[in-house]
């Protein structure tokens, strides 16, 4: 017997678009004219259409939120779909919950499955959160005693006692994830879908959710998570799904698949400069920002004993306000590894162009792959600009990685250091 619960193939879903060709801009007394024309016209010619000068061609386009898209998912698979805003995620999730069709394409899934998509799916907001409770149940298609059997774990796991007899319409947005949440994961469904909705909820109960996913996964039952949380997906899934555009980039062990997504994000990857686009707003600040070894020369990859330099072509536009460069290090699964500005000398720049040099001495970062992020703002009052990953690098070789000791796929943490050990014998018993 197979163990795939759930079978995608070829699936598609189009919408069409409606986009009306207009003026740039249309004054009022431009409209009441025309208003007064097309009366006018339809007084002498009743019978005739008379499309409005405004909006005369209207157009149609066809848009693929997904485009044949295969895949299989077995079961006790923990699955993290990730992809750009766009990709077309959301849109996979809504047809295998069932909330929408595809427009071709066949899908079969075994198994009871329970969503959590949007704060409030399947909630009346004019009923209490007790009543709800067991309508979205009965939705999940719960019996009444199985309801009953798991309704004060649900409560308790919500912490939403004292609100039990309230409407949900009273809710924050909080306590309808919260609540929602809940009911999907204790109603012991055979296939878990969960979006980003987990992003409302505060920090505490963000790990209390993602805890009670692992236990989930543990039980065999069969997840499929998206967040762009990516430290997330790798902790709580082993399999990963790419989407872009609408298809699938890649499905796999999730660690590759989480690479090939963060190849797809950054402008270039491996790239050593980032140079702005002539075409962007001339009045902004960065220029450019280029990565540079220990000899001055632009490069890409490192040892984690190397300097790394980076150079930032600024220019200051007057001296009316001064503008901060902050820079940031992110590693592949876009934890934050460190954070620096040139705040000590905002105040000895000149207007016109000018460099800015950091140097990172030894930055003993683990191997794999980082990426810089670059932010321009007014110190505590406002932020101006934003370049997400504009350059990376890789550190290639550990100084101080003892392979095979500590483990080939373990994950080692961010940074290596060198630890030095000793041994002091206390008591000899030969």
């Amino acid at each position: 017997m197979s163990d795939v619960v759930i079978k995608v193939e070829n699936l598609s879903k189009k919408y069409i678009l409606s986009h009306q060709r207009q003026e740039k801009y249309t004054a009022l007394r431009d409209v009441m004219a025309n208003g007064v024309k097309n009366i006018g016209k339809k007084l002498l010619s009743p019978f005739k259409s008379h499309p409005s000068s405004i909006n005369a061609h209207p157009s149609t386009e066809d848009f693929y939120a997904l485009k044949d898209v295969s895949f299989e998912i077995k079961q006790g698979d923990r699955v993290g779909i990730i992809g750009r805003n766009g990709a077309g995620k959301s849109t996979l999730l809504k047809i295998l919950s069932r909330i929408t069709e595809p427009t071709s394409g066949k899908i079969e899934i075994t198994g009871r499955v329970a969503s959590l998509l949007e704060v409030g799916t399947g909630f009346h907001p004019e009923l209490t959160g007790r009543e709800n409770i067991f309508l979205n149940g009965a939705i999940l298609g719960m019996g009444k005693a199985e309801i009953k059997r798991k309704f004060d774990e649900i409560v308790a796991f919500a912490e939403v006692e004292k609100f039990l007899d309230t409407p949900v319409k009273r809710y924050s947005s909080g306590m309808y994830v919260r609540l929602a949440f809940a009911v999907a994961a204790h109603l012991e469904p055979d296939i878990l879908i969960v979006d980003e909705v987990l992003a409302v909820g505060d920090t505490q109960f963000q790990k209390k959710c993602l805890g009670k996913m692992e236990e989930v996964g543990k039980e065999g039952r069969t997840i499929l998570f998206v967040s762009h949380n990516m430290d997330a997906i790798r902790s709580h899934c082993d399999i990963g799904l790419l989407i872009d555009r609408g298809g699938v980039k890649s499905v796999g062990e999730v660690g590759a698949v989480l690479e090939k997504y963060l190849d797809l994000s950054i402008v270039n990857s491996n790239s050593t400069t980032w140079i702005r686009n002539q075409e962007d707003d001339k009045v902004s600040i960065l220029q450019e920002v280029t990565l540079l070894d220990e000899n001055s020369i632009e490069c890409s990859s490192f040892k984690n004993s190397d300097d790394i330099t980076l150079e930032f072509s600024y220019r200051q536009p007057s001296y009316d306000v001064k503008y901060r460069l902050v820079f940031t290090i992110l590693d592949a699964y876009e934890r934050l590894i460190l954070t620096s500005s040139n705040y000590d000398l905002i105040s000895d720049v000149q207007p016109g162009n000018n460099k800015f040099i950091a140097k990172i001495s030894s930055p003993l970062l683990a191997m794999g792959k980082y990426y810089v992020n670059v932010r321009i703002d007014v110190p505590n009052l406002k932020k101006i600009e934003v370049i997400n990953k504009c350059v990376s690098f890789d550190i290639y070789e550990n100084a101080y990685h003892q392979m095979g000791i500590l483990g080939v796929n373990e994950d080692l943490g961010c940074v290596h250091v060198q630890v030095n050990w000793k041994v002091n014998t206390i008591t000899s018993e030969v």
